[in-house]
């Protein structure tokens, strides 16, 4: 298992001018230590996905959107795939809630799925608007230090966008109580973030 990179990691969020610059503000993460949570919570995020539409798979799978929801599991496979190389290969520990997202990823799959497929599309689009903003925002924190990290999460986000297109296309927005559902899981999404990062 990667071992972690320090204790430097469980501190404040590092700013963009700070990563750009060179400077630190005290309580500002390492350059380091900012690519190691990255790693670790897109690793979390992306096993997370794959649970997720294994859930729904499991529901749905023999129905006509299992093709759609297998086109989008093999793109996370690929995202997870990478991401466990990066732990690798920049000594990177996963999150320590592994087991929580193994459960609760494949509960949300299957929960939405036996809600009816329009429902499975919400919690599609509602995942991938969260994640679209969230990679944003480590493209943004993690500036000019780390191109070949930041081209990969672009690539992510383009892939990820898609499935929210997807899921738009395959009547997410008619799902029923849309507004709720979307809110509820959206919510879970940018705590499971929060979580990942930090644990």
């Amino acid at each position: 298992m990667p071992t972690p990179a320090g204790p430097s990691e469980s501190a404040p969020e590092t700013t963009p001018q700070a990563a750009e610059t060179g400077r630190r503000l005290p309580g500002d993460l390492t350059p380091a230590a900012l690519v190691e949570r990255v790693i670790r919570v897109d690793h979390a995020g992306e096993y997370g996905a794959k649970r997720i539409y294994e859930g729904q798979l499991a529901v749905l799978g023999r129905k006509n959107e299992g093709h759609v929801i297998r086109h989008m599991l093999e793109q996370e496979l690929k995202h997870l795939d990478a991401f466990e190389k990066l732990m690798v290969e920049r000594r990177a520990r996963p999150s320590l809630l592994f087991p929580v997202w193994h459960v609760a990823g494949f509960a949300l799959g299957a929960a939405t799925a036996l809600m009816g497929p329009k429902a499975a599309m919400a919690c599609t689009v509602a995942v991938e608007e969260v994640i679209d903003e969230h990679y944003r925002q480590q493209m943004t924190d993690l500036g000019s230090t780390e191109p070949a990290l930041t081209e990969k999460i672009e690539v992510f986000r383009a892939e990820e966008v898609e499935h929210r297109d997807t899921g738009l296309a395959h009547g997410a927005e008619q799902a029923p109580a849309y507004e709720m559902l979307s809110g509820a899981i959206k919510a879970g999404s940018r705590l499971a973030i929060w979580l990942a990062e930090r644990f």
